[in-house]
């Protein structure tokens, strides 16, 4: 964590500070823009103040009162709700507008991390809640020029087998043999390993209504012919097997014909 660079984003955001909060380790934002992995399990709740200018504070339970110990500032304990909700009133003591994971009418859900209940629980100790969602694009979803770099080789070879696919089930359909959704999936997956891609799930390839089913993935038994003449779908994402890679999504759509399809 660089705090000092946190700490100019606040003063540029007209703040006073950003308070972090987590239960259950609902808040994966936190952990990323703090960078630390809590020293002990998260079941009881924490916070973390970044004030604009000054220390940084923390407030944690007793029964888990290493859990900010990789944090810089003093951390405060509370075992009752009363000593919590005391120990979060001195945090925040001075502090009029502060920043936190929460999203004015779920507008942007990604950011909406914080539940009602705790909203409620700050703004009953006279502080003006910020949604978080600028700080979070500046310390979360900036890609380094490596990350960058990484996203652009994950196209190229993305787009490589995308098109290799294609030829795939055009050279099936011009030598008359049967070609399922589920077996170009496959030919895909199988490239992707082969040439250093990952993904979560996927790819879709899909034809005809299929193809106007957003969540739609084939399964062996669970899947279409394609046939010269279908609409056919193409959608898929992957990227580098290394740390902090980005991800490269395509869509592509075709009519699946004998003699030619994209490439």
């Amino acid at each position: 964590m660089n705090l000092q660079e946190i700490q100019d984003a606040i003063k540029a955001q007209g703040l006073d500070g950003w308070l972090f909060f987590d239960h259950h380790r609902r808040d994966p934002l936190a952990y990323r823009v703090l960078s630390f992995e809590p020293q002990s399990p998260v079941t009881r709740r924490w916070f973390y103040c970044i004030p604009s200018v000054g220390e940084p504070s923390g407030l944690v339970h007793k029964i888990e009162a290493e859990t900010l110990k990789a944090l810089p500032g003093n951390h405060a304990t509370y075992a009752s709700w009363q000593e919590m909700r005391s120990g979060l009133e001195r945090m925040l003591k001075g502090r009029r507008k502060i920043a936190m994971q929460y999203s004015p009418d779920c507008a942007i859900p990604y950011v909406a991390m914080v539940d009602a209940g705790t909203v409620e629980l700050v703004r009953g100790l006279n502080v003006e809640i910020a949604s978080s969602a600028n700080l979070l694009q500046y310390f979360d979803a900036r890609w380094s020029a490596e990350q960058l770099a990484m996203h652009h080789e994950a196209g190229r070879r993305v787009d490589a087998i995308r098109a290799a696919a294609f030829r795939y089930v055009g050279d099936a359909l011009k030598a008359g043999q049967r070609v399922t959704e589920w077996e170009a999936q496959q030919f895909i997956r199988e490239r992707f390993g082969a040439n250093g891609l990952v993904t979560d799930h996927g790819p879709d390839v899909a034809v005809n209504a299929n193809a106007s089913n957003p969540h739609y993935e084939p399964k062996r038994d669970a899947c279409s012919e394609i046939r010269s003449g279908d609409v056919l779908l193409m959608d898929m994402w992957a990227k580098l097997d290394r740390p902090q890679s980005v991800y490269y999504d395509i869509t592509w759509l075709a009519i699946a014909d004998r003699s030619r399809l994209p490439t």
